[in-house]
């Protein structure tokens, strides 16, 4: 079977970058309103760490600031602010 010129895959909406749990730890912390510096002592880590996180995080979700940042984490579910963007995950420890 040929592939048309047409594919399906071409209407797609981008895929979401691939993060690390540290990648979205430093997302929530950010967004949570946290420097960089409260960050690597949240983290025990350092400043300069937290920095280069930042700076990956930005590059891979095309995104130029922390307010854009936090922005495109609401819309992708990767964060949950005052109840805002959350919901129930099952405890599958109970199934």
């Amino acid at each position: 079977m040929q592939s048309s010129s047409t594919d399906m895959t071409t209407h797609r909406t981008p895929a979401q970058p691939v993060l690390s749990d540290r990648e979205l730890q430093v997302i929530e912390l950010v967004a949570a309103g946290l420097t960089n510096q409260d960050i690597a002592a949240q983290l025990e880590i350092s400043k300069r760490t937290v920095d280069n996180h930042i700076s990956n995080i930005l590059h891979k979700t095309q995104t130029d600031n922390r307010v854009a940042l936090v922005r495109w984490a609401l819309q992708w579910g990767k964060v949950c602010l005052d109840e805002v963007n959350c919901c129930a995950l099952p405890n599958y420890d109970s199934l």
